[in-house]
């Protein structure tokens, strides 16, 4: 008789996820690149996804995921190696973790694991993430995927494939531009309306088309190869769009995303679940869901109750920011946040110094200056807001969930502060974060090619 291993969720009386030990899943793993997860069709958006939404039937559509960091690089180094960015010292975005530190390569491969990756990675060094190479630096090269998964077709070996986008990341130059015309896209309310603005939504919308098709490749080659079965498949947003007060920000639209998982037999097909997860969460999971024992380094906890139906996990959630070192962005500019069910409390270090990066150079943003010049209140205000933070900010995001009413010089919140405040320290206290020390140390955790360059680049702007 084969031995199971039984993962129970936090309460007995919850249905169980059995994993055998001689039926280990495939773990296919997809995440887009700075795509705001407003913006998919199964969760309201007017971006075009068919796949995705297709997958939401199939699987498990979660309406609270977040990630601890709104840029690329700490966010994947994040996933990879289930800790919290500042803890393994992958926090700037141009970055590497710290010696020692394991990856999903390492913990998947000890379970008899092949793991691969094809597409975007932005990750090091590359000794911690030593998985097997499916060529290609921006996108998952579709016909090399084909072949891999043909390998596993009759295997009893398990595999953990990555397939990881470059979509819809700038310059906005894949996809169907025409499906959105530009008059007609919608723009949020925390948008000026330009007609840059609107020309970059367009093709932001029809990129994010492009990467759906990306999702239905890798679907329809997991069906071809007949591992539906056995798939653990997860699809991820990443972090919001370059738009403002999006990626780059703590913000939910830089910090929440799409999560959708499917797991036939496992995971009830059509089901949405409201727990509040974590990225630092994947990890653990696919470990146990191996059949092994997550490690204790490891900062996330297990989502196999979750999948199996429980609608609770974690009671706060944590994002931190860290402009030194980005493209165009602030010498030092470090943001931290906390999210409870109902508030966001966010705490910018230097609110003297003003805000910057890629998106304040672009030139959405740039017509969003030239109307505010021009006398329009609003942009003035939009534009003041993005480039100019108070010390501390506090939403209610159940009543206000594009933060929009900055409720921390209320005193009636004096007492939710406080509390939040304290649960943000702790945190900050288990990663080793020294708070503005720890921003002035980032060009430390970067890779020493891009040190050296940022290194020049601050040094000349301290001079001016």
């Amino acid at each position: 008789m084969k031995a199971f291993l039984f993962v129970f969720a936090l309460a007995i009386n919850w249905p169980l996820i059995a994993v055998s030990a001689g039926e280990k899943p495939n773990i296919v793993f997809i995440i887009a690149d700075d795509c705001t997860f407003r913006d998919l069709g199964c969760y309201g958006g007017q971006a075009l996804t068919p796949n995705i939404d297709k997958l939401a039937t199939q699987g498990m559509r979660f309406t609270r995921c977040f990630q601890s960091a709104p840029m690329c690089s700490p966010t994947r180094h994040n996933i990879y190696t289930g800790q919290y960015p500042v803890k393994s010292g992958a926090y700037p975005n141009h970055t590497r973790v710290s010696a020692g530190t394991k990856s999903i390569v390492q913990y998947l491969g000890d379970l008899g694991y092949r793991v691969a990756h094809s597409g975007k990675s932005h990750v090091n060094p590359p000794s911690v993430f030593a998985w097997e190479h499916i060529p290609d630096p921006k996108n998952p090269d579709f016909a090399r995927v084909d072949s891999f998964l043909a390998e596993f077709r009759q295997s009893d070996e398990p595999f953990c494939l990555l397939l990881c986008s470059n979509e819809p990341h700038t310059p906005w130059n894949k996809g169907d531009a025409s499906q959105y015309p530009p008059d007609q896209v919608q723009l949020p309310e925390y948008h000026v309306d330009t007609p840059e603005t609107r020309e970059g939504m367009s093709r932001y919308l029809a990129e994010i088309t492009y990467f759906d098709g990306q999702v239905g490749e890798a679907m329809g080659l997991i069906e071809k190869h007949e591992l539906t079965d056995n798939t653990l498949l997860v699809v991820v947003s990443e972090q919001g769009n370059s738009m403002p007060f999006a990626k780059w920000t703590c913000y939910d639209n830089g910090l929440q995303s799409a999560m959708i998982a499917r797991w036939p037999g496992k995971i009830t097909p059509g089901s949405v679940n409201e727990a509040m997860i974590e990225y630092v969460d994947l990890l653990p999971t696919f470990i146990e869901a191996a059949g092994g024992t997550p490690a204790a380094i490891l900062d996330g906890k297990s989502l196999l109750p979750v999948f199996a139906g429980k609608q609770e996990h974690k009671q706060f959630v944590f994002g931190e920011m860290t402009t030194r070192g980005i493209n165009n962005g602030s010498d030092y500019f470090g943001i931290r946040s906390v999210r409870s069910e109902k508030f966001k409390y966010i705490w910018n270090f230097t609110p003297e110094v003003e805000f910057q990066n890629a998106c304040t150079g672009s030139k959405e943003f740039q017509s969003w200056k030239a109307k505010a010049k021009a006398g329009d209140a609003r942009a003035a205000e939009l534009v003041h807001r993005y480039t100019h933070r108070p010390e501390v900010e506090l939403y209610n995001i159940v009543d206000d969930p594009l933060e929009m009413n900055n409720l921390a010089d209320n005193p009636e919140y004096a007492e939710v502060m406080t509390q939040l405040r304290g649960e943000l320290d702790q945190w900050m206290a288990h990663c080793t974060d020294r708070g503005q020390q720890t921003e002035l140390e980032a060009l430390d955790h970067m890779g020493a090619k891009r040190n050296v360059k940022t290194k020049v680049k601050i040094n000349k702007k301290i001079k001016q």
